[in-house]
């Protein structure tokens, strides 16, 4: 059987070329803002990632079809889309057969950029340990694909909703490489710094290649994280989210919010508790992923 997959004539003609080129996911397109809001954020990060070097390829399934890069109007069908499925590995093939619409997350997007050819990929923040996981066992799938697929993702680490530490340690069990870009703290989504230590450092996009290089050349299965701090001047202060996110999870949890329906619900609440600041701060970090992530791509041909 073969894989019904469609690719945007930019990201088409990088692939024949072999020029770097950057897969970016389509879940902040259609469960992250609202439209037009949405469209235009994917349309400025996909600018940053061609201003910095390299082409974009929003990745998403659409009528049954594995997107690699999408086309100006089946981004703006995207969305306008309702009821579009939030995919990860459990549930991509599945709505690949069955002719559904779904956007990706981290791990889907993961699994289509490796079909693809591509090695690296932009996100805004990883899914991860959810807290109380000791009881509920939430845990992204987001995780176990760092350690199965060779492509590098670019992040502000993970989301700060989560359980932080219990993240970063599985990811360490799972044996996934979180490599620090420029400082010594694992920056904390909407916050830059945080008191996890990094556990590896690198300062430019050619060591981070270096680095995928020779995993490759090892054998060694799985990707790497390479966790950006979101620029100083966007930020918003741990201190300060600390008690809006204690306050996101106690509704979430009075609502009994549970699966893949948490993150939505809680980023919504941060949003309306920020007075809008956590959505231009994630907007902040998601183009200074993809920056990032294009001069990776870059290095990743030399």
């Amino acid at each position: 059987m073969t894989i019904p997959m469609t690719y945007s004539a930019e990201a088409a003609a990088a692939l024949a070329d072999g020029r770097a080129i950057v897969a970016l996911e389509s879940t902040i397109i259609t469960h992250g803002m609202p439209f037009p809001q949405n469209v235009d954020t994917a349309r400025l990060v996909e600018q940053d990632v061609r201003d910095s070097g390299a082409v974009p390829a929003t990745i998403a399934v659409m009528g049954g079809r594995l997107h690699i890069g999408l086309e100006a109007a089946e981004l703006d069908a995207l969305g306008q889309a309702q009821h579009v499925a939030k995919l990860s590995r459990a549930d991509l093939a599945a709505c690949i057969a069955t002719g559904g619409t779904g956007a990706t997350t981290v791990a889907a997007t993961m699994i289509a950029a490796h079909l693809a050819g591509i090695h690296v990929f932009a996100t805004g923040g990883i899914g991860g340990v959810h807290r109380g996981a000791e009881t509920s066992f939430d845990i992204s799938a987001d995780l176990q694909e760092l350690a199965l697929t060779p492509v590098t993702v670019v992040a502000a680490g993970a989301k700060a909703i989560l359980d932080l530490p219990k993240t970063f340690e599985v990811l360490e069990t799972l044996g996934v490489p979180v490599i620090v870009y420029g400082q010594d703290s694992i920056p904390a989504f909407w916050s830059a710094t945080s008191d996890m230590a990094a556990p590896l450092r690198m300062d430019d996009a050619v060591q981070i290649a270096a680095s995928h290089k020779m995993r490759a050349a090892m054998g060694l299965a799985g990707g790497q994280l390479v966790t950006n701090p979101i620029p100083a001047g966007d930020e918003i202060p741990a201190a300060t989210l600390a008690p809006i996110i204690a306050q996101a999870l106690a509704q979430a949890d009075a609502q009994k919010i549970s699966a893949k329906a948490v993150t939505p619900f809680l980023l919504d609440r941060i949003l309306d508790l920020t007075d809008g600041r956590s959505l231009s701060a994630n907007i902040a970090l998601v183009r200074n992923n993809a920056r990032l992530a294009a001069e990776i791509a870059q290095a990743l041909l030399k």
